[in-house]
C-alpha cells in the first residue's frame, strides 16, 4: 500500500516541481524589458500585456487560495454538533476526495504558439526598424555632406531631379523660357 501510494505521488511530485519552477520563472521575468529589448509595438505589445494581467491575476489568486487554512478539525465539530453522523460521513467524503489532475499541455501548446508568434512579429519589427534606420542614416549622411544650395550646379540638380530637368526641357519646347509664375513671384529681371 505504501509503495502504491508512492507511485501514485510521483506524477503530482514532478507537476509540482513543474509548477515551482514555472512559477519561479514567471516571477523573475521582467516584462518591461521583454516589451523593451524585443522592441515590440501594436498587437503583439497587446498580447503579450494581456498575458502578463491574466498570469498576474493567476497568481493572485493561488496566493489567495494558499493563505486558506488546508485542514478541517473534525472533533471540533463533533464536539458542538449533535449529528455526529453527518460530521463523520463529511469527514469520509474528505478523506477520500481526490484532486482531479489536468493536462496543461494543451495550455502549454497555446504558451508556446503565442510566444512563437510574438517573437515571429518582435522579428518583423525588428527588420522594418532596421531598415528604416537604414534609410534615415543614409538620408542624414547626404544632409550632412550635402554642399549649400548656391554651389550646386545645374547638372548636379538634374542629377537628383530628373524631374525638374524633364519640365525645363518641356517648356523650352513649347518657347517658353521662364516657368509659370516666375515673373508674378519674383518680378521681371529682363531690364537688367
Amino acid at each position: 500500500m505504501n509503495s502504491e501510494h508512492h507511485a501514485s505521488h510521483r506524477p503530482n511530485s514532478t507537476l509540482t516541481t513543474t509548477m515551482a519552477v514555472t512559477r519561479s520563472a514567471a516571477l523573475k521575468l521582467d516584462w518591461t524589458k521583454v516589451s523593451t529589448s524585443l522592441g515590440l509595438r501594436g498587437q503583439t505589445a497587446a498580447s503579450l500585456a494581456a498575458f502578463k494581467k491574466r498570469n498576474d491575476d493567476a497568481r493572485r489568486k493561488v496566493q489567495v487560495l494558499s493563505e486558506q487554512p488546508q485542514s478541517i478539525d473534525f472533533e471540533h465539530y463533533r464536539s458542538v454538533l449533535k449529528n455526529q453522523a453527518v460530521v463523520d460521513e463529511i469527514e469520509q467524503h474528505f478523506k477520500s476526495f481526490k484532486p482531479a489532475t489536468f493536462d496543461v499541455n494543451r495550455q502549454l501548446k497555446a504558451i508556446e504558439a503565442f510566444e512563437a508568434q510574438a517573437i515571429k512579429g518582435a522579428e518583423e519589427t525588428k527588420g522594418k526598424v532596421e531598415l528604416e534606420l537604414q534609410s534615415l542614416e543614409k538620408t542624414l549622411a547626404n544632409i550632412e555632406t550635402a554642399r549649400p544650395f548656391e554651389d550646386l550646379t545645374v547638372d548636379e540638380v538634374s542629377e537628383a531631379r530628373p524631374d525638374i530637368l524633364e519640365k525645363t526641357s518641356q517648356l523650352v519646347s513649347k518657347g517658353k523660357w521662364m516657368p509659370p509664375g516666375y515673373k508674378e513671384r519674383f518680378g521681371d529681371l529682363s531690364f537688367l
